[in-house]
């Protein structure tokens, strides 16, 4: 599949930080916790693109951690460089938890099987046969994902609605100039590592078939609608 994506970075409108807000989060830094960052112990780079819209692909830098061992959650970042950008979140579940969801639930996460398969999802700097112990377990799961910035329009600010994102699921639709960007800037081949995946197995009782958007468009869209409060009918936004 051709397409024009390339790695954005936009900058954001605003002065430099200055010194006193610098040594101000120096001091705060020493006085709080940050628990809940500090659990966060894995970096994966994927590629998502718009449920609406399989054109708009963009890399996503994965920073996640562990509640347990059905459920994890990350922060997603447009590069992994201290000035990246937080563009959305995603929450990646076991199989088994993921077919404990209602079926109109299902729909909005998305199989990892072909990701991990395809080598396209990767942990940089971590050495293949670290990686392929872990995706043994990740080829399993359900991801959950919504992006909050369009940095592919190159918005420099995070606009408009968050949107449902979903994951590669087969061949021929990863944008080549944008796998190739990656594979550059990282030293790596995603045909290597489909080769070295290929025993991997998927989700036990296969992909479910409400999940990946059951194989349809999905957006999310901002509707006027009438909200009853004490008696009165007020119109908001939902």
């Amino acid at each position: 599949m051709e397409g024009v994506n390339v790695s954005t970075h936009p900058e954001i409108p605003a002065e430099p930080t200055q010194i006193g807000t610098a040594l101000l989060e120096k001091a705060t830094a020493t006085i709080q916790g940050f628990d809940p960052v500090n659990k966060i112990h894995q970096h994966l780079c994927a590629f998502h693109f718009y449920g609406h819209d399989m054109t708009r692909q963009v890399e996503a830098h994965h920073f996640c951690g562990h509640l347990n061992g059905d459920f994890r959650q990350c922060l997603i970042y447009d590069r992994p460089d201290d000035d990246g950008r937080l563009i959305g979140v995603e929450y990646i579940v076991s199989e088994e938890l993921f077919l404990t969801l209602p079926d109109d639930e299902k729909q909005f996460w998305h199989s990892h099987e072909f990701e991990v398969k395809s080598g396209v999802l990767f942990m940089p700097g971590v050495p293949g046969p670290v990686q392929r112990k872990e995706f043994e377990k990740v080829a399993k799961t359900y991801g959950k994902v919504i992006h909050f910035w369009q940095v592919d329009k190159g918005d420099n600010l995070p606009l408009g609605i968050p949107q449902v994102m979903m994951a590669l699921t087969k061949d021929g639709q990863p944008y080549e100039n944008l796998a190739q960007d990656v594979e550059n800037r990282y030293n790596i081949s995603f045909e290597e590592e489909r080769e070295n995946r290929a025993c991997i197995k998927g989700p036990s009782h296969g992909i479910h078939p409400m999940a990946n958007a059951a194989g349809k468009g999905l957006q999310t869209v901002l509707r006027e609608v009438e909200c009853c409060k004490e008696g009165k009918s007020t119109r908001v936004f939902v």
